[in-house]
C-alpha cells in the first residue's frame, strides 16, 4: 500500500483503520452533518474557521485566504497530527473539495503521508464501514513545525502577468456558467480572468463521483499543458476547489502547479480586468 500516493480506495482505508498512527480527519463544510453521521473517529475540520483566515475585506486575499502557517500547525496539533502521523481525509461533497484544501495544505507543509478518501463520505458509507454519531476526541500533541508554504503560490499581480503571457497559463476549473458569467452565485462580478482557460474540476471525475484513472487524467491534461507546471497558475472561486485540481494532477502523477489562493473572489474584487463569453 502506497503511504504517499495522494488518493486511498474506501478498501485500503479499511485496512487502515487500527494503524495507530491514522489520523481520521472529516473536512465536510456543515458541521451538523458530520455530527449525525461520520466515518467512526473521524475528527472534524471546520474550512472556515481552521482551513482559512477569513478578513472582513475579501478583496485582501479573497473568501478562503491561507492561515498563518504556524496558526494551522498549532491547528495540526490539537487534532493530534505529527510529522509521524499517517492522515486520511475525506468530505461529504462530490469529490472532496474542502478534503483537498485540507491535503493541499498539509502537503505544503512537507506531510508526505496525507490521502484524501476517493469518493468521499458517500464511498465510505456504501462500503460498510463504521460510522459514528458520538463526539470524537483528538489525542492532541506539539504544534505541527511550521513556518512557511512549501507548495508554489501565486499572488493576483503575478496571475495578470501571467494571463497575457504565451509561455504561460491560468486555469479557471469553476463550472463553465461562472466562468463564461452567464451566472454569479456567490461573487460579486461574473465572468472570467482574461487569457484563463476554463477546465471545471468535475471533469476530473467519472460518474460514481471518483477520480479518473491516472492515466486517464495524465492524457487530459498533457493535450491542455504544453506549459511546465512552474509556468501554470490554478485558481477557482476562492482557493479550495482549485485545489481539487491541483489533487488530481498529482494523482496523474505530474508536478503540482501554482495556486492562486485569492482566486476569482480577489480578483473581481480589485478593479481587475473582466471577460466573459470565450474571450
Amino acid at each position: 500500500m502506497n503511504q504517499t500516493a495522494p488518493l486511498i480506495s474506501v478498501k485500503d482505508l479499511l485496512i487502515l483503520m487500527e494503524a495507530q498512527n491514522l489520523v481520521l480527519i472529516d473536512a465536510s463544510f456543515d458541521k451538523e452533518k458530520y455530527q449525525s453521521i461520520h466515518l467512526k473517529g473521524a475528527l472534524h475540520v471546520d474550512l472556515n474557521r481552521q482551513l482559512s483566515h477569513i478578513r472582513e475585506d475579501a478583496s485582501i486575499g479573497g473568501r478562503h485566504p491561507l492561515p498563518d502557517p504556524g496558526e494551522f500547525g498549532k491547528t495540526l496539533g490539537a487534532l493530534g497530527i505529527s510529522p509521524e502521523s499517517r492522515v486520511v481525509v475525506y468530505d461529504d461533497k462530490n469529490g472532496g473539495m474542502s478534503a483537498a484544501r485540507f491535503w493541499w495544505m498539509l502537503k505544503a507543509l512537507g506531510h508526505d503521508k496525507v490521502q484524501v478518501l476517493d469518493g468521499g463520505k458517500e464511498a465510505g458509507l456504501k462500503a460498510g464501514l463504521s460510522t459514528s454519531s458520538q463526539t470524537e476526541f483528538p489525542k492532541a500533541t506539539s504544534p505541527y513545525p511550521a513556518k512557511e508554504w512549501q507548495l508554489p503560490l501565486a499572488d493576483f499581480q503575478e496571475v495578470e502577468k501571467a494571463a497575457k503571457d504565451k509561455d504561460k497559463m491560468v486555469i479557471d476549473v469553476r463550472e463553465s456558467t461562472r466562468y463564461l458569467g452567464i451566472s454569479e452565485p456567490i461573487d460579486l462580478v461574473a465572468g472570467h480572468i482574461p487569457g484563463a482557460v476554463n477546465i471545471p474540476f468535475s471533469e476530473n471525475l467519472d460518474e460514481k463521483g471518483v477520480f479518473l484513472k491516472p492515466e486517464t487524467l495524465k492524457q487530459k491534461y498533457k493535450t491542455v499543458l504544453d506549459k511546465s507546471s512552474k509556468n501554470t497558475i490554478v485558481h477557482c472561486g476562492s482557493g479550495v476547489t482549485a485545489c481539487h485540481t491541483l489533487l488530481a494532477l498529482a494523482h496523474a502523477g505530474m508536478e503540482i502547479p501554482k495556486l492562486y489562493v485569492g482566486s476569482w473572489s480577489e480578483w473581481s474584487r480589485n478593479n481587475l480586468p473582466v471577460a466573459k463569453g470565450n474571450e
